[in-house]
């Protein structure tokens, strides 16, 4: 790989007069090429400019439709807008619901803690205490037959 600079080459820079002198030399081919152009977009330019109020108006309707479809149909529009307050509704009846019941165990829980007759009604019920003279019945546990069984007994 060769790293050394080459010499700068001295090219002659042009002369402002021969610039000017090519310019109006051209300056007629370039005036007729505007014309021509001219001549051949002026019907459309015409009619562009006395139509351009109801291609305005057009636009704007077209516009006007397009925004309100996006509205309503667009990806945050009225119809998401209404299934979204929907299934917030939803979710806060839901969210009521388990704040009840965590209340009622929470009471529960606060019952078990602190109120005996509480405790006591739940150690006759689930530990089968009893006091002493009192006697417990309990009822016998269904045979293996009558025991209805589930999917997850099955695996």
């Amino acid at each position: 790989m060769d790293l050394r600079v080459k010499p700068i080459s001295r090219k002659r820079l042009p002369n402002t007069d021969d610039g000017l002198r090519m310019l109006v030399e051209h300056a007629p081919q370039a005036e007729a090429f505007a014309e021509g152009v001219m001549e051949r977009l002026r019907p459309g330019l015409t009619w562009l400019y006395g139509a351009r109020r109801r291609l305005a108006t057009f636009g704007v309707a077209l516009l006007t439709v397009w925004l309100a479809l996006h509205v309503t149909l667009g990806a945050n529009g009225m119809v998401v807008y209404r299934q979204k307050r929907a299934e917030y509704k939803s979710l806060q009846k839901d969210i009521n619901v388990l704040q009840k019941e965590n209340d009622h165990y929470t009471d529960q829980v606060k019952a078990l803690q602190t109120d005996p007759k509480m405790i006591e009604k739940e150690a006759r019920e689930q530990l089968h205490y009893a006091r002493p003279g009192e006697i417990v019945y309990v009822s016998p546990a269904p045979p293996p037959s009558q025991v209805p069984s589930t999917n997850a007994a099955r695996k």
